[in-house]
């Protein structure tokens, strides 16, 4: 190798051409940049914060409740319990779509309009993270460019992480920190038609289902149980050309909401025709979703609606906790491994293996 390099190094000794040794390059990392710790809050600086409406220390509260570090759970916890009788006081709406529906361009166009109507807005993004390195996309906020700089607007992506029940609980304490914050509306947007929309769907007060017009059936994709879920319909991109299959589009899913059975809110279905580019059928949407907070709210139904919640999310709550506990046990670790491996070479059926991990368990 010496002798190869000597061999080119005379070639280049007796050529006319010159090899300049450049310019070196700096540092990536700026070699005067001292790390500092963040400042950790007490509960009640949080608190405090959240109630004096500081979107730093909101953001920071809703961080808190997402980590999934043990010490920080009962700080938050605490925080949520702090902040709980300040809350209650906004509309809760879930919104999904079909993919290419325009979710975010949507969100932006009726947020603008329904803070301009004076009410403060916060959209929590249920977003898609990779399985492998956990990295999520945040897409949200880079979509929003006008609603995120909206100064009675929030927008906070929340990642799955693969696991949609869990980002359910925490987005439900969200809610709980954005609303002692003074948000009364709270956009929950999910990653998509799926099976997200039954967690969103147990944690709001209306649920709508956008839709595109001009795609060969205008019902393709969609599961009848969304449908079924769904309290008003929005057909977007409804401008240009597009005007009569959006108007086509709204008659037949108006149509197929007919086939249904009456909801138990006793609220018809409604479906509107809206163009988030041109600004036009926002103001009637928001119009519809008022319409539906004032009858569910004169016939009992809202109030009913919110009880059930709680009470589903107490008891999946217990049942989250006691899952947890019974896989980090450290006698089940010992043994769920030679379990599993005796049942699947047949020698315990998978109801026995199950009753012997339960027994350690619980100590029997």
């Amino acid at each position: 190798m010496e002798h190869f390099e000597d061999h080119h190094k005379q070639e280049f000794d007796h050529s006319a051409l010159e090899v300049e040794r450049g310019v070196s390059q700096p540092p990536i990392v700026n070699p005067y940049y001292r790390k500092h710790p963040r400042r950790k809050l007490t509960t009640e600086q949080y608190v405090e914060g959240i109630l004096r409406r500081d979107i730093t220390i909101l953001s920071q509260a809703i961080t808190l409740v997402e980590s999934l570090l043990p010490e920080h759970h009962d700080q938050a916890q605490e925080i949520i319990e702090r902040c709980l009788p300040h809350a209650a006081q906004s509309v809760r709406i879930g919104i999904t779509g079909v993919p290419g529906a325009g979710k975010s361009t949507f969100i932006e166009a009726i947020g603008n309009t329904i803070t301009a109507l004076g009410h403060r807005l916060c959209v929590l993004a249920i977003d898609p993270s990779s399985e492998r390195t956990g990295g999520s996309i945040l897409g949200d906020k880079t979509r929003m460019e006008t609603l995120v700089h909206n100064p009675d607007a929030f927008i906070r992506p929340s990642p799955t992480a693969g696991s949609l029940g869990g980002v359910a609980r925490k987005t439900r304490e969200s809610v709980v920190l954005c609303e002692a914050a003074g948000f009364d509306v709270i956009f929950i947007e999910t990653v998509g038609v799926g099976q997200s929309e039954t967690a969103v769907h147990s944690m709001v007060d209306l649920f709508l289902m956008l839709q595109i017009s001009g795609a060969g059936d205008e019902l393709q994709g969609i599961k009848r149980g969304i449908m079924e879920m769904a309290d008003l319909v929005a057909i977007t991109k409804a401008d240009g050309s597009n005007i009569e299959r959006a108007e086509l589009a709204r008659s037949h899913i108006r149509n197929a909401l007919n086939l249904f059975p009456m909801p138990a809110s006793g609220w018809k279905p409604r479906v509107y025709t809206t163009s988030s580019r041109e600004k036009r059928g926002l103001t009637e949407l928001w119009g519809g979703i008022e319409d539906y907070l004032r009858f569910t709210k004169e016939n009992g139904y809202f109030t009913e609606r919110r009880n059930q919640q709680v009470r589903y999310w107490m008891y999946e709550t217990i049942n989250e906790t006691l899952r947890d506990s019974f896989y980090h046990n450290e006698a089940v670790k010992a043994h769920i491994e030679a379990t599993e491996q005796a049942v699947l070479a047949r020698r315990k059926t998978s109801f026995v293996g199950a009753k012997e991990l339960l027994d350690i368990y619980f100590n029997r």
